[in-house]
């Protein structure tokens, strides 16, 4: 009798944990394809706005030429200080006049099945100014040229606080994004249920190429001064959404 209720619970116990994997199989959670089911879109869209800039940056900068290299940059730095001078009594102020480029190098005279023999030095000193008030910015190129600055580089617009101009392309964004998703929904013969998610791209800032460097020549017997045209500036942000969509 005991030896039968020995086999009994063996096979009793046995039962059980063939029983267990199965029951924890029912339990366990559905494979991840099996979660999500629902029909989405991935759409992409940006928005844009134009506003006008309220600051400027240009490159001055100041060549001479010298038989020796002290030569040639003891006459740069001499016209250089006066172009900075004058930059700053044209209300710049230090933080926004920066060296961007100093160089001195030999200048040699080549003729043919001759070595070449060196002539001289050239040294070059430029300066990034950033005007912030646009009214200025024609008259201080003037008075930077008339004190000595002989080169004028590329000029470029921009704006001292971008927050407001991104968040009108943010606006715009959003709404392009929600239109799209909501025409694609009818003509699928669905209607948007959510916005899953939402991501920004890099707001950006197309503005045409910076004009070409000038000799400071072109300016010099103007009686009028420089005329500039800031224009507009486009701010674009682009964004991309993920739509849940039901019947």
């Amino acid at each position: 009798m005991k030896t039968l209720m020995r086999a009994s619970a063996l096979a009793f116990a046995l039962a059980a944990s063939a029983a267990a994997p199965a029951a924890l199989a029912q339990a366990a959670p559905p494979a991840a394809d099996t979660m999500f089911r629902a029909t989405t879109l991935n759409l992409a869209a940006y928005g844009e706005t134009k506003v006008a800039p309220d600051m400027a940056t240009i490159t001055l900068g100041v060549m001479t030429e010298g038989k020796t290299a002290a030569e040639a940059m003891q006459a740069n730095a001499a016209r250089m200080n006066s172009v900075v001078a004058s930059l700053r009594r044209s209300g710049l102020a230090e933080k926004d006049i920066q060296t961007s480029n100093l160089n001195l190098s030999p200048q040699y005279r080549y003729q043919e099945n001759q070595p070449p023999v060196l002539v001289g030095y050239q040294a070059s000193n430029t300066v990034t100014i950033t005007v912030r008030d646009l009214k200025r910015l024609g008259a201080a190129v003037d008075a930077s040229v008339g004190a000595g600055a002989n080169q004028v580089h590329g000029i470029s617009f921009g704006l001292d606080d971008r927050t407001a101009a991104e968040n009108a392309a943010r606006e715009q964004a959003v709404k392009a994004l929600g239109a799209k998703a909501d025409l694609y929904a009818r003509a699928t013969g669905h209607r948007v249920t959510r916005l899953v998610t939402l991501s920004e791209g890099t707001a950006s800032y197309p503005v045409p190429p910076p004009m070409p460097m000038m000799e400071a020549a072109s300016f010099r017997g103007k009686a009028a001064d420089t005329s500039v045209s800031p224009g507009e500036l486009t701010v674009r942000v682009d964004i991309t959404g993920l739509y849940e969509l039901s019947r």
